[in-house]
């Protein structure tokens, strides 16, 4: 990704709490420049303050990029501080939940360039899956920067409508919490089998992280990858039975819990 245009236009990133400062140590990290990042933050990390970046200091007039990174109940406060780049050249990226970009157009300008995206906390080790949209002001090239400067974290894939960004966030957004739940509990169903705390959370931890790298490398879909694990009568089918449950198992739990984060996602919009 060539940042030439940033480093000399300048980036602006309002908020740099854990999602924010992810994505500033893969930018510094990928080739762009210190001096031309600008981070408007009240209560900065040491870590942001040892970066070489400038802290709450005057803007540069027409920067390339801002990137909105505060959270959606201080998305108020903070925006007027950045109307007046709006209806310009400036792109204004957001990685806020919930916030439409309706709401952006009406702070910043109708005539604003904004692309909303959903990214999600696995960005913290560069294993991060981010969803963008654009209004109709953001131009292709737009979208290439957005999709350029996100993927410094992860992957990056596009939706044909906002409305889509609520289904994203129940799945990928809010789904590590899922992940993180389920090791929980297994390391819990571990002890209760006889286990050591430590061991079963290892063991755990492990199979989570294992299984999926497996499922992200394997040709097969992971379906089929459940199937070859699955000797008939075995251990594995014992345990499926229960899981693949359509009552009571995962199909209904995760159909009813992405669906809950959904139809949140939505109110939170409104």
């Amino acid at each position: 990704m060539d940042f030439t245009e940033i480093n000399t236009r300048g980036l602006v990133l309002l908020g740099c709490g854990k999602m924010g400062s992810a994505l500033l140590e893969g930018w510094l990290k990928g080739g762009i420049d210190a001096g031309a990042v600008y981070v408007l933050d009240p209560n900065p990390s040491d870590w942001v303050k040892a970066q070489g970046v400038h802290i709450n200091e005057d803007l540069p007039d027409d920067p390339a990029i801002a990137l909105l990174a505060v959270k959606p109940q201080m998305m108020g406060d903070a925006l007027p501080s950045m109307a007046a780049l709006g209806n310009g050249t400036t792109l204004f990226l957001s990685i806020a939940a919930g916030t439409s970009i309706a709401r952006f157009e009406e702070a910043l300008g109708g005539q604003t360039p904004i692309v909303r995206s959903m990214p999600n906390t696995p960005a913290a080790v560069g294993r991060g899956i981010t969803a963008i949209i654009g209004n109709t002001h953001a131009t292709a090239a737009d979208l290439d920067l957005a999709e350029g400067l996100l993927k410094a974290v992860g992957q990056v894939v596009r939706l044909e409508t906002e409305a889509q960004i609520d289904a994203v966030t129940g799945v990928s957004g809010s789904g590590p919490a899922y992940v993180f739940h389920l090791i929980e509990t297994m390391a819990a169903a571990g002890e209760a089998q006889g286990l050591a705390p430590e061991l079963a959370m290892q063991l755990a931890k492990a199979t989570v992280a294992g299984a999926g790298a497996l499922a992200e490398a394997a040709e097969e879909s992971p379906a089929q990858l459940r199937v070859n694990v699955t000797s008939p009568n075995g251990t594995t089918a014992a345990a499926l039975n229960v899981l693949m449950d359509e009552e009571k198992g995962f199909p209904k739990l995760l159909g009813d819990a992405v669906k809950a984060a959904t139809e949140r996602g939505r109110e939170l919009g409104k």
